[in-house]
């Protein structure tokens, strides 16, 4: 991740990893997060002079393909010039590696690591109790740290971490590991000595997202604009075709977890259930319930309530920043050669996707913006608000409302703008009509005020301070 700072963020989880190594007792960690996020680095840098045993899942291999692998991987610490015979199974397997862990005789406590386990242990494997029988039978009472780690994050959870066998309540510490925040994001570029301003990153942000894999495409001396373009649309750019090995990597039936983002991706307010199912022609049932709880684990869609409404009315919508600027910009403009982002950047569509996607990482920033308002430590709800108009009255749709316990409501009006926002006397009409109607609908008693966040601000005029109570930019949403 950048040889002047080796670890951007990530405390917390190197704190848990670290732990885990100084325990006096055996300790199994499992490590989930998305493809690309950095888990094998952060689980490598941090345990570096301690594996013993490393073992890395192949996608799309058969059980005797993955056991071969086994085999070869055991071999090279053996320094064998022939390769151990392939066990038939993986009881047989974990019984080879105990007999080589013993043959160490290691006094300091070391690990021994599973990368990519939902590859290792599918259905028709027994590599799970295999595991079991290792961590049971022998690992529990050694001094070692046994980490597994998978980007399936759903997998992982219900397979691993609430495994219902010779697993269960087996896993010690567990991380989940997130993409970078904005802050995390700066200080990663300046670990890379790469000297954006806050401006050109929140763009870089809005078409990658916070994954370290894609954020490292970016080099030093080019805009934002020329990054994205060489990332994304010339020949040989990372992300021009990640797309298409992005969801087949992490899911079984990957087309039916596509057909979702694709269908969430045409609707900016986010999508009911019954909207997905008409959107993306999947049926109603238990394979739609995995899908979305599948997608909302591993961070790809987050799942809200509309103010005032039950949790069975939970709405959907695409977060994930490089999946949307793919399916709205490079899917359509693959083939359209040099300068292509130049050219759609200036475009009406690019206006309602910046519009979108900044709402969705502003939304992905509430901490700093609830630290921004003083109430970091103020316990809130949050949730979007959505009233249809009639003939007779008005309605009115707001981006964001969080709703404290100190008997305040914020409403949020989230605007991407290229400058300082100049507000006019329609706009504050408008928010003046959409605080009335919430007002009216949800007949509360707490103090509403308005929260505006646009990444310069706003210019003071009679408008905004007549409506506006508080103005956040970019600097807010920045803070670590």
């Amino acid at each position: 991740m950048g040889s002047n700072n080796i670890f951007v963020g990530r405390k917390k989880e190197i704190d848990i990893l670290q732990k885990a190594l100084a325990s006096a007792e055996a300790e199994m960690v499992a490590v989930i997060g998305r493809r690309r996020v950095g888990k094998t680095f952060l689980i490598k840098s941090v345990y570096q002079d301690q594996i013993q045993f490393q073992m890395t899942g192949i996608q799309n291999a058969t059980s005797e393909r993955q056991l071969e692998n086994f085999a070869y991987r055991l071999s090279l610490l053996k320094e064998r010039e022939e390769p151990l015979k392939t066990p038939q199974n993986w009881f047989r397997g974990f019984t080879m590696l105990i007999d080589y862990l013993r043959e160490l005789d290691l006094k300091e406590k070391y690990v021994v690591f599973f990368d990519e386990v939902p590859w290792m242990a599918t259905h028709k494997s027994d590599f799970l109790q295999g595991l079991s029988f290792f961590w049971n039978s022998w690992a529990v009472d050694q001094n070692i740290v046994v980490v597994i780690c998978g980007s399936a994050a759903s997998w992982m959870v219900q397979k691993v971490v609430n495994h219902t066998g010779g697993l269960h309540n087996r896993i010690t510490r567990r991380i989940n590991l997130r993409p970078f925040t904005l802050s995390e994001t700066e200080e990663y570029f300046q670990s890379r000595n790469i000297s954006l301003n806050r401006n050109h990153i929140i763009h870089i942000y809005m078409a990658l997202g916070g994954i370290p894999h894609y954020l490292k495409e970016v080099e030093a001396g080019k805009s934002a604009t020329q990054n994205i373009n060489d990332i994304c649309f010339a020949e040989g750019g990372l992300l021009r075709d990640e797309f298409s090995k992005l969801y087949p990597a992490l899911f079984e039936k990957s087309e039916n977890h596509i057909s979702v983002i694709r269908a969430l991706a045409t609707k900016r307010q986010g999508m009911s259930r019954l909207e997905i199912i008409t959107k993306s022609g999947l049926k109603n049932g238990g394979t739609l319930t995995k899908v979305l709880q599948e997608l909302e684990q591993s961070g790809f869609i987050s799942a809200y309530y509309a103010y005032g409404k039950k949790k069975r009315n939970r709405l959907y919508r695409l977060t994930d920043e490089y999946s949307l600027f793919y399916l709205h910009f490079i899917e359509k403009n693959i083939y359209e050669g040099n300068d292509t982002w130049q050219q759609l950047s200036q475009t009406q569509s690019y206006k309602i996707w910046s519009g979108y996607t900044f709402e969705s990482i502003c939304i992905k920033h509430l901490e700093q913006i609830k630290k921004a308002l003083s109430i970091g430590g103020v316990y809130s709800i949050s949730s979007s608000f959505f009233k249809k108009g009639t003939e007779e009255s008005p309605g009115a749709q707001i981006d964001l409302v969080l709703d404290r316990k100190d008997q305040v409501i914020n409403l949020f009006e989230i605007k991407f703008y290229e400058k300082e926002f100049v507000m006019t006397r329609s706009y504050a009409d408008s928010l003046l009509t959409k605080k009335q109607v919430f007002q009216e609908t949800v007949n509360s008693n707490k103090l509403i005020l308005w929260t505006f966040i646009s990444p310069f601000g706003i210019k003071q005029n009679s408008h905004s301070l007549s409506i506006i109570d508080k103005v956040l930019t970019l600097d807010s949403l920045f803070d670590s």
